[in-house]
């Protein structure tokens, strides 16, 4: 069983940077789809992004798309989530979750695709 244990949130003025990393262990996650996703205050948890076991493939909510970026080192077992020009409404609990599966499915933006779930990093972007 992988545990994923995400780092990198924080405090931020809007049009700022952050980037997240999420680090597996337990399991090597070399193999795995891996994706991010946020709960804003008050909110259901949402997809962010995913990426596939390779790092070829990769996928983006309309609302971060263009200034997310999802990518892996998987030497590193670990995943990463570079933020730029971040926006208040970007303010939410972050989590890295792994799809136990080497491809993205058509349901990326659903839950429930997903295995393993990190216990999430608080991101708070103010204006």
């Amino acid at each position: 069983q992988a545990q994923l244990v995400e780092s990198g949130g924080g405090l931020v003025q809007a049009g700022g940077s952050l980037r997240l990393s999420c680090a597996a262990s337990g399991r090597s996650i070399s193999s795995d789809a891996m994706g991010w996703f946020r709960r804003a205050p008050g909110k259901h948890r949402e997809f962010v992004a995913a990426i596939n076991w390779s790092g070829g493939n990769t996928y983006y909510a309309d609302s971060v798309k263009g200034r997310f970026t999802i990518s892996r080192d998987n030497a590193k077992n670990t995943v990463y989530l570079q933020m730029n020009n971040l926006k208040p409404e970007d303010t939410a609990v972050y989590y890295c979750t792994s799809r136990a599966s080497p491809e993205v499915p058509t349901n990326y933006i659903r839950e429930y695709m997903y295995l393993y779930w990190g216990q999430g990093t608080q991101v708070t972007v103010s204006s």
